[in-house]
């Protein structure tokens, strides 16, 4: 299976807002539009074992521009609030099968990997860790991405996509010259 979303940016919260691809830019695509979408999501970066199915994406949007306000700029007091409430949700409760295998399990699972991010974004802009965020320098990107190189001199997202084509123009706009 091909993954459909990106992850990698370095903390669940990233991956999460980055949902909202070319952020900003005549290209922005709504990657959470529906509830299957939503789930979809939650199969491929969630703890749980079996599809997700929720009822709704609203939720998971809200979430997503909340977070995104908070780690891009002043939280207004509302914004403070929604991630409070979402945090505040149960979350995911670990289990051990009579194999010994690790499973992940909860009433709705779609509410526990909202207080899962939400709890994240929290505990991201706490820590050091916030620091060391980034925006891609991708100029058709944006994404937000955690720098854990050494020197912190991370500049895309993606060396694979976003520093490949920087390099890619560098490189044509080099040669004609």
């Amino acid at each position: 299976m091909t993954d459909r979303f990106r992850s990698g940016a370095g903390r669940l919260c990233l991956d999460f807002v980055r949902t909202l691809r070319y952020r900003g830019t005549p290209a922005e695509t709504e990657e959470l539009p529906d509830a299957p979408a939503w789930g979809a999501w939650i199969d491929q970066l969630g703890p749980f074992p079996s599809p997700v199915r929720p009822a709704s994406a609203r939720d998971a949007q809200d979430l997503r521009e909340a977070i995104h306000e908070l780690l891009t700029s002043s939280v207004r007091p509302a914004t403070r609030q929604r991630l409070n409430r979402f945090a505040a949700l149960p979350v995911p409760a670990p289990s051990l099968t009579p194999s010994g295998e690790l499973r992940w399990q909860a009433a709705d699972p779609a509410s526990a990997m909202l207080a899962l991010l939400a709890r994240d974004a929290v505990d991201l802009v706490t820590s050091p860790e916030f620091a060391r965020v980034r925006r891609c320098a991708g100029p058709r990107c944006g994404a937000l991405f955690l720098d854990t190189s050494r020197p912190g001199t991370r500049r895309w997202c993606s060396m694979e996509v976003c520093g490949n084509q920087a390099k890619k123009s560098a490189y044509r706009a080099k040669a004609t010259t």
